[in-house]
C-alpha cells in the first residue's frame, strides 16, 4: 500500500458561535491542509496518482475558501466553523475530487503546535 499527500493553505477568517473565548470574535488563520490518499496500484509511469493531479484538485477546491470569512458559505451557517468541521468539509468534498482513489485523511493545522486530523473508518 502507497500514501501519497500534499499540502497546502489558505488564509479565511471565522467566528465560533456559542463559544465563550476569544474565539468567538472574528479572526483569521492560515490553515495548512494536508490531504493524503491510498493506493496498491500503480500506473504504467509507476505512480499511485500524480501530485499534479492531486494539486490542481485541492487548489481547486481550496480556491472556494481562501481569502473569505468561512461563516459566509452556506456550509458553515448552519455549522459552526471549527477546524474539526473544516477539516470534515474538506474530507467530504476531496474525495469527490479524488475518486477513484481513496482519501485516508485530512489534517489540518490551525497554527504551529495545534492541528486536527479526520478520517472515517472503512466499510467492510
Amino acid at each position: 500500500m502507497f500514501e501519497l499527500s500534499i499540502k497546502q493553505d489558505i488564509a479565511a477568517a471565522h467566528l465560533l458561535r456559542g463559544y465563550e473565548g476569544k474565539c468567538k470574535n472574528l479572526h483569521g488563520h492560515t490553515w495548512q491542509i494536508e490531504v493524503f490518499v491510498e493506493g496498491e496500484e500503480l500506473d504504467e509511469v509507476g505512480m499511485v496518482l500524480d501530485f499534479r493531479v492531486m494539486k490542481q484538485r485541492l487548489k481547486a477546491l481550496l480556491e472556494t475558501m481562501d481569502h473569505t470569512c468561512l461563516n459566509d458559505m452556506p456550509y458553515f451557517q448552519e455549522v459552526n466553523p471549527t477546524t474539526e468541521n473544516l477539516a470534515k468539509y474538506i474530507y467530504e468534498r476531496f474525495q469527490e475530487e479524488i475518486h477513484p482513489w481513496r482519501l485516508t485523511r485530512v489534517k489540518i493545522w490551525e497554527s504551529d503546535i495545534t492541528c486536527v486530523t479526520y478520517y472515517e473508518t472503512k466499510t467492510t
